[in-house]
């Protein structure tokens, strides 16, 4: 194809003519504008993405944190007031149908599988767990603590399930036809799924106090080179915005959970040293070392997802929106004294197995003796209150700013049902169905014993409906009205809304 050019005297083929034009060329840049600018704006987002994702993060271990103090400190309270309630029953003769209110039965029943699953932990010694875990060899302990969080994340999932199904069925009211086995099952199975997360909890923090205590680090190391290979498995898959939600609350339950565990790790090696506080310096970079790494994989983790997936770095400000919004409206509705079920839901914790560990590690680790004693764990308790009060209340405002932010504060007034035609008035007036799925009758009384469910067409597109659990409020003679009405919704958005949040948040990689 060269040839018709030898016989043009203008074109000399040479080599240094050849390196001439290599040296002078251009790139052309201009011409691909609108692709450079999106590589550019790429580099931006990644830079962004560790700022936003631990706003996001902050945020929801504070919600987490919130929930896990009301086992400690608004729930006994809560479990008095019951009592009372029933042993003052006499005075209030038949006038009340209801022994106990369907949230005072909720807390009576947190209460007593506390208390149960407490006393079943004493006959778990924790040093001859420790002595078992450290008489093994490296390599088999880096297979136990992989099988350990799988094995959470699982127990999770299906533990919320019983503990919802106990407090349904033993709120659920009495005039329907009977279709499950009996309180009394449920109560076991919901005592046994505490009882052994538990345990589990605590092999964990045996091995990685195993891991604290070892001479060389090497156990450590490869616990925390294990991290990454959680970018492996997540990195290379396609996310869409609510896949990223989950994978986000379940990072955050994860985080606020591996502070719990060094915090019992550090419990137990301080009373080994008789409390010296020098040894805490010695803790110290390791605890550094654990954190550090986990805060180091969630960002490149989610830096890398949201650049192959081409998602931006506004999105968190959404899931933190999402999440206010949630906490804002079950104020406003006074649907929830406490969030634990709602953050169980959105990020896969529960406060019990973790509460009932930190318990017992406390207890055996503190010795009380005496009465000063007895006036600091008095003043203990009053400061572990007001810490709840406090973080609820700047969590309160926190949310509030946060839907402001996202224009999402006319969503809070607008009325959960509207009239659909050829539905009688009167219906909806029987039953009323709030934002945050509780059912409240005619005389007031409301039950607090299910997740929240949101109505599609008046919240956010960052929120939707979980409908898996729609059957904890639906009466039964609105089942049909209820499934001709999601239908209808339906058919008006084909297209999935943002942050489709299900019992299934736990697995963070789950994708639909």
């Amino acid at each position: 194809y060269l040839q018709p050019l030898r016989h043009k005297r203008s074109v000399y083929l040479s080599l240094l003519r050849f390196i001439s034009a290599e040296l002078t060329r251009g790139y052309f840049l201009e011409h691909n504008e609108a692709k450079y600018t999106e590589r550019r704006e790429r580099v931006y987002t990644c830079m962004r993405i560790p700022k936003e994702l631990e706003k996001l993060m902050f945020f929801g271990i504070f919600l987490c944190l919130d929930a896990f103090l009301y086992v400690f400190t608004l729930l006994p309270l809560r479990v008095i007031l019951a009592m009372f309630r029933l042993i003052t029953l006499p005075c209030y003769g038949l006038r009340d149908r209801r022994l106990l209110q369907p949230a005072q039965v909720c807390d009576m029943l947190k209460g007593v599988i506390l208390v149960i699953c407490y006393f079943m932990m004493h006959y778990v010694d924790y040093s001859m767990m420790y002595h078992l875990i450290r008489g093994q060899s490296v390599i088999k302990l880096y297979i136990i603590y992989n099988m350990l969080e799988v094995a959470d994340r699982l127990i999770s999932s299906f533990g919320q399930d019983i503990l919802d199904a106990l407090y349904w069925t033993a709120t659920e009211p009495k005039e329907r036809k009977r279709a499950h086995i009996g309180v009394i099952p449920h109560f076991f199975m919901a005592v046994l799924y505490v009882f052994l997360h538990a345990i589990l909890i605590m092999v964990q923090a045996t091995t990685l106090n195993v891991a604290f205590n070892s001479h060389n680090k090497s156990l450590l190391t490869i616990m925390m080179s294990n991290n990454f290979v959680e970018i492996k498995g997540s990195v290379f898959k396609k996310f869409e915005k609510n896949n990223l939600f989950q994978m986000s609350n379940s990072d955050i339950k994860e985080r606020f959970t591996n502070y719990v565990l060094l915090l019992i790790v550090c419990l137990r090696n301080m009373e080994q040293f008789s409390w010296n506080p020098d040894h805490l310096w010695v803790l110290f970079p390791d605890v550094c070392m654990v954190v550090a790494s986990e805060i180091a994989v969630d960002i490149v983790k989610h830096a890398f997802i949201t650049k192959f997936n081409d998602i931006t770095a506004d999105v968190y400000s959404e899931y933190r929106a999402s999440l206010a919004f949630d906490l804002v409206s079950s104020r406003q509705k006074n649907a929830y004294t406490d969030y634990s079920d709602s953050v169980s839901r959105r990020m896969g914790f529960i406060p019990l197995p973790l509460a009932v560990l930190l318990i017992r590690v406390v207890t055996s680790s503190i010795k009380v003796q005496g009465v000063l004693a007895y006036v600091c764990v008095v003043l203990f308790y009053c400061g572990l209150i007001s810490l709840k009060v406090l973080n609820s209340i700047v969590l309160l405002g926190k949310s509030c700013q946060y839907v402001k932010e996202a224009k999402m504060e006319e969503k809070l007034f607008n009325p959960v049902l509207t009239a659909t035609p050829g539905k009688p008035a009167g219906k909806q007036q029987g039953t009323f169905k709030s934002t945050q799925g509780i059912s409240t009758d005619e005389n007031g009384s409301t039950s607090v014993t299910n997740q929240p469910v949101h109505q599609k067409e008046n919240m956010p597109s960052l929120l939707v409906t979980s409908n898996s659990d729609q059957f904890l409020t639906t009466p039964d003679g609105e089942e049909k009205d209820i499934s001709q009405d999601s239908s209808e919704l339906k058919h008006r958005s084909a297209k999935k809304d943002l942050l489709e949040i299900d019992r299934f948040t736990i697995c963070g990689n789950r994708i639909d």
